[in-house]
């Protein structure tokens, strides 16, 4: 079944006073364009959290934001280490003891040592990673079940659309058969017209004028044009990159109803033509949005 490229899902997960909330949005794109908005101290999770995205969506323009709450703090803050603490107050104050500096240490003294005071980012990062991937996880779930639910309708819609072009081009194989007799005899006879003695040349008259049916014949074209729809619905149903493949076939498809367009000798071979190039533009801007 086909999905759309776009759609929108929210993650939530929470494990005591962590909260994660995962905002995930797709657009449509040729290729699978991702970027991340990361809080601070997963930025060294960002290679793993693409390739978990990666996974599980294959084109289009992501979007995914993550948002940590701790407590009640809109962001988290890495924890303070205790023994650090301590280690820096010892320090500034064996350093004013030996410069015989009476001032007391103040806390704008010890936060001159931040970079140890408090635990090590990635550490905690990865402590806490579980947690957030399932909030990502959830919030790709959302995503595509939006997606797919899109996928289905766009599914119904081109399969309407390929019932139209069947039905034109049965019309054309139809009219086709009996133009194509009618203007071999409508050339026959005006050639007839024509040339007074037929008698030394009436063999090679009619080969010249079989030629010209055969120029006008639109059997071949009207077969592969069925080939390629039958091909078109085989991939609705079970190609996993039906997007780009779908786009091809609409491509010889189109090349096909052009060519009959250029061969044909009746007005309503021209009518259907057109009828149907008018269907492969229409699912030519609806396959656009399918994954």
């Amino acid at each position: 079944m086909i999905s759309s490229m776009t759609g929108y899902g929210k993650g939530l997960a929470n494990n005591g006073d962590l909260s994660v909330e995962a905002e995930i949005k797709s657009l449509n794109s040729r290729y699978l364009d991702l970027s991340l908005r990361l809080p601070k101290f997963l930025q060294n999770k960002e290679f793993e959290i693409r390739e978990r995205v990666k996974s599980k969506i294959k084109r289009g323009k992501i979007y995914l934001s993550v948002t940590v709450k701790k407590g009640e703090l809109e962001e988290r803050f890495n924890e303070i280490d205790p023994k650090s603490v301590k280690f820096a107050a010892s320090l500034l104050n064996d350093i004013k003891k030996h410069a015989k500096i009476s001032d007391k240490v103040k806390l704008s003294d010890i936060l001159l040592f931040q970079n140890m005071l408090f635990k090590d980012d990635s550490e905690q990062a990865s402590e806490e990673f579980g947690i957030v991937a399932e909030s990502i996880d959830n919030a790709i779930a959302e995503l595509n079940k939006m997606r797919d639910a899109e996928g289905r309708e766009l599914d119904k819609d081109l399969r309407k659309r390929i019932s139209i072009i069947e039905e034109a081009l049965l019309k054309i194989e139809t009219t086709a058969r009996i133009t194509v007799i009618e203007y071999f005899e409508k050339l026959k006879d005006r050639a007839a017209q024509l040339i007074a003695d037929l008698t030394n040349n009436k063999d090679r008259l009619n080969v010249e004028l079989a030629l010209l049916s055969e120029r006008s014949d639109v059997t071949e074209e009207c077969v592969r044009l069925r080939s390629h729809i039958k091909m078109f619905i085989e991939t609705l149903e079970k190609s996993e990159d039906a997007g780009r493949r779908l786009n091809f076939i609409v491509q010889e498809m189109n090349r096909e109803a052009n060519t009959i367009n250029s061969k044909s000798l009746a007005s309503e071979i021209s009518h259907s033509g057109i009828m149907i190039k008018e269907e492969i533009e229409k699912i030519r801007e609806q396959i656009q949005n399918i994954e």
